[in-house]
């Protein structure tokens, strides 16, 4: 391949991804890129987008149900935690700090599950706490995982509407959670749901050190220590 032909290759990606991100989340993906690949990735750029979807609101009712799957909420004990895909120590801690699981099995074979958070919710990729202001209406979800094998099908929609009825089933009417400004993919199916953008926040680190510029006070959050981060305050709009 000529240089010319790399250059206009080079171009034609830049191009497409300015046409799924918008050209803002797409600078600033490059700009990541480039910081990544020049520091053996100490130096890491995160752009957040919190938004929320509606709970209750009947968009999955429609969903047909199916015998050979079983979703329920999954105690720490289950046999059935050994199959996540995730470090015990972490696990451990998400059940330690109050988090609630629920998993779906097909067939008796783990099939992916859903992490639930009530009044706040610390994130693991950067130093941020995300404070529900009101916990009795509102939840973060986070780490939504369904098992490659499961993608092809109607397993993460089950899941989902089994857990919005648990949740809406005790008053809840909005869940939260980030989706990455780089992940359009993730963006368009939150789109799906009627998802409600509230907010968003990019953070650089370095090392130990973390900067934050966020859409509400203090606004810029410079931090050297795990122990000092950040919070942002979410409150559920209107019932839906």
């Amino acid at each position: 391949m000529t240089s010319g032909h790399r250059l206009a290759d080079v171009v034609a990606k830049l191009r497409e991804t300015a046409s799924r991100m918008g050209s803002g989340n797409a600078a600033l993906y490059i700009v990541a890129r480039l910081l990544g690949a020049a520091s053996g990735n100490r130096v890491r750029l995160f752009k957040y987008l919190i938004v929320a979807q509606p709970i209750g609101s009947g968009q999955r009712r429609s969903i047909r149900s199916d015998p050979a799957t079983v979703i329920a909420l999954t105690p720490r004990d289950s046999a059935i935690v050994e199959a996540f895909p995730r470090p015990a120590n972490v696990i451990r801690h998400r059940f330690d700090s109050g988090a609630l699981c629920f998993s779906a099995l097909v067939k008796g074979t783990f099939a992916g599950f859903i992490w639930i958070r009530r009044n706040s919710y610390d994130e693991d990729e950067v130093r941020c706490r995300f404070a529900l202001e009101e916990p009795s209406r509102s939840v973060w979800d986070f780490d939504v995982y369904i098992e490659p094998r499961f993608r092809i099908g109607r397993t993460l929609a089950r899941l989902w509407s089994a857990v919005e009825h648990e949740l809406a089933a005790t008053g809840v009417e909005w869940s939260f959670s980030r989706i990455s400004a780089f992940n359009p993919e993730s963006l368009a199916a939150h789109s799906r749901l009627g998802i409600v953008g509230f907010h968003s926040a990019v953070f650089l680190l370095a090392g130990p050190l973390q900067l934050a510029l966020l859409p509400q006070w203090p606004y810029i959050h410079l931090s050297g220590s795990p122990r000092s981060q950040p919070t942002l305050r979410l409150r559920a709009p209107p019932r839906p």
